[in-house]
């Protein structure tokens, strides 16, 4: 029997080899004991195993992540376990845990399919295996090719054209490379350039689809793109522009192009994507022409280029879109082909954490909203560290807008229930305004916090993020109306793989069954978030050291005036997310030690540093800002958001943590 298309497509987006090592763990692990119920042990001791093996017999291979072991001799069973998150949370759609995260199996309906399934996806897996180790023993570097022209193409530009090593590289060497990507069709045609007889402003590496174009003159075509400054190098869907402006002349070439950009844009998902003319490439001249043209692209700055399974993973999404465009230039109708809302779901569920927070930023920025640099980022990861944050600074600053447009671009709107303005009142001084309060007659009347977690508790809504935005936070004293949620948030405990706190709501509380039934219990679901906007000024009240030592605070008060609407380009499309984006991952230190020692260590070791300082003025931290600090620059490595926030520990003290509640404070 052939592979099922979901199964075969489940490699397409690599990450290093563990995801196909794992399957062939899981298979194996099968077939020896006869039970769909696999311990995870056996699993991890089969995974380990592989890579010793060709560790032992020096043939090329992924090493272990750094920051748990130098080698795989020397990797743990449960480091080994930890590692494994990351490759079962991606092939979720085929595989789960089960007994409380002791053993994986299959997904039911991949046991429907019958053993010979199983058997074809092992074949599978070891040909995707066999064809990615080849790849790795090739010696090609994407990364280290890129950074060695952002480094040295300026220097190049002043020696001769003739023979030149780095023009060896972009025309020869780099498209040799590509052409060795499973992904990378016979149709497709690699060719680079560094100019003819002299250098070019921007070298490129073009990939183009025989079947449309054979040229950059003209057609669509894939293409990277070097900025003249060398500063950056785009990922981008493109045209070629020559042949429209020679036949059009410039003007209406530019109408030409920019109306075929408008049309592409709207029939392909793009997905992590950036659909905008902001590229910046050149002052002048083909710059223009780029920006013109340019569909789609990815930005990667000099210094901060991702590895190369990142790289590949955004080529390869770029390529499927441009395949689906190729075929229905062909008349090949792609809805026969696909479910068009299931691909675009399960292209979402294999987007990275900057893919999406790229498209957060795009849509943010096409609403007309401009945010310093670093903060989209900052906001998601003081989110995923805690579900509560605070946002300061002075009015006027769009810190309400911002909550709102980050939740809208990850689908959560007020019509669907999912993001929820509560503005503050000044004469709160409990939490009945919020959480509800008996009347007189004994009936319960629910706060809108009260029916808002109980809607996000329903079993159908519990993979949906609801944001709840407390506008004007401290305009009456938080310590009053907040602190019975401030409490409870402060029993998170895992159980049975969700994040549960104690009952907010205690069902005896109640008094009629119906009241019983809906409100009995309630507790806050950790796929809700409360994020609280905040001005200081003579008409607010300062926070006291308990609710800033429960939260996250980001403080933005830069204002640059002379920011522009980008203008009336077509506005991203919300994308819903599960909550594992933005859920925690970890509770207390003890959940992330083993698989992040070094890194902790070396962050606690500077918060030492810090709370000798702070201890002066009785401004140290405590334990509870020690974890945060330390998830959160966990997440932050692991995201690779310091492409944009670089985080330092001191970073995250100016940006959101307590160096920035004490100043609140006073």
């Amino acid at each position: 029997m052939s592979l099922p298309a979901e199964l075969a497509n489940i490699f397409k987006v690599k990450q290093k080899s563990y995801k196909m090592v794992l399957i062939l763990s899981m298979i194996e692990t099968w077939k020896k004991a006869q039970s769909r119920s696999l311990p995870i042990d056996k699993i991890a001791l089969r995974f380990a195993a592989y890579y010793k093996n060709r560790e032992d017999n020096n043939l090329q291979t992924d090493p272990p992540p750094k920051h748990l072991a130098l080698s795989w001799e020397s990797i743990s069973i449960p480091q080994t376990k930890a590692l494994l998150e990351t490759p079962i949370d991606a092939l979720r759609s085929i595989i789960k845990k089960t007994d409380n995260g002791a053993s994986l199996t299959f997904q039911d309906h991949i046991w429907v399919m019958g053993p010979e399934v199983l058997d074809e996806l092992q074949k599978y897996a070891n040909e995707e295996l066999d064809l990615y180790n080849d790849q790795l023993s090739s010696g090609f570097s994407l990364k280290e090719s890129i950074d060695h022209i952002l480094q040295t193409y300026s220097t190049a530009k002043t020696q001769s054209f003739s023979n030149h090593l780095l023009g060896t590289m972009v025309r020869r060497i780099i498209p040799e490379g590509l052409r060795q990507l499973s992904f990378l069709s016979d149709q497709i045609k690699v060719q680079g350039s560094v100019g003819q007889g002299n250098w070019a402003t921007v070298p490129w590496i073009a990939l183009l689809d025989k079947r449309i174009t054979d040229t950059t003159q003209h057609g669509e075509y894939v293409v990277y793109l070097f900025a003249e400054d060398m500063s950056a190098m785009y990922l981008t869907l493109n045209q070629g522009v020559t042949v429209p402006i020679n036949q059009y002349g410039r003007k209406q070439g530019y109408s030409y192009l920019q109306e075929k950009v408008k049309v592409l844009r709207e029939q392909l998902p793009l997905h992590g994507f950036i659909k905008d003319e902001n590229i910046q490439l050149t002052s002048s001249g083909l710059g223009r022409d780029y920006q013109v043209s340019t569909v789609a692209y990815i930005r990667y700055d000099k210094g901060a280029i991702p590895e190369d399974d990142v790289l590949f993973a955004d080529l390869e999404n770029v390529m499927n879109n441009y395949d689906r465009y190729v075929k229905s230039q062909q008349g090949i109708s792609i809805d026969e082909e696909i479910d068009v809302e299931k691909e675009e779901e399960k292209l979402v569920d294999t987007w990275t954490v900057l893919e999406r927070i790229a498209h957060i930023k795009a849509y943010i920025q096409h609403k007309g909203f401009m945010y310093p640099d670093g903060l989209i980022e900052n906001f998601y990861l003081s989110l995923k560290t805690k579900p509560f944050l605070i946002l300061a600074g002075v009015s006027g600053t769009g810190k309400t807008k911002l909550v709102k447009l980050f939740a809208e671009a990850l689908g959560a709107t007020s019509a669907n229930g999912q993001f929820v303005l509560i503005p503050v009142r000044p004469d709160w001084n409990d939490s009945s305004d919020l959480v509800g309060y008996k009347d007189l007659s004994g009936a319960f009347r629910p706060g809108r916090l009260a029916e808002v977690l109980c809607e996000a508790s329903k079993s159908d809504n519990r993979n949906k993020p609801y944001f709840i935005c407390l506008d004007e936070m401290n305009l009456a004293r938080v310590e009053h109306y907040f602190s019975d949620l401030l409490s409870i948030l402060e029993t998170q405990e895992w159980q049975n793989g969700r994040i549960v706190t104690a009952p907010l709501i205690q069902r005896t509380s109640l008094s009629t069954e119906e009241d019983q039934a809906r409100f009995g219990d309630l507790v806050i679901p950790d796929n809700v978030y409360f994020i609280g906007t905040v001005n200081m000024d003579e008409t607010t009240h300062p926070f006291s050291k308990k609710v800033l030592d429960r939260a996250n605070t980001i403080e933005f008060n830069y204002i640059n005036l002379s920011q522009f609407p980008v203008g009336p380009l077509n506005t991203p499309s919300p994308i819903a997310i599960p909550n594992s984006f933005l859920r925690s991952e970890y509770l207390q230190l003890v959940d992330a030690y083993e698989g992040s020692k070094e890194l902790i260590i070396n962050v606690t070791n500077q918060l030492v540093k810090i709370n000798e300082i702070l201890e002066e003025i009785h401004a140290h931290v405590g334990f509870r800002i020690r974890d945060a600090v330390c998830f959160y620059m966990i997440y932050s490595q692991r995201s690779n958001c310091n492409r944009k926030t670089k985080p330092s520990i001191f970073s995250f003290f100016k940006k959101s943590s307590p160096a920035s509640k004490v100043a609140i404070t006073r």
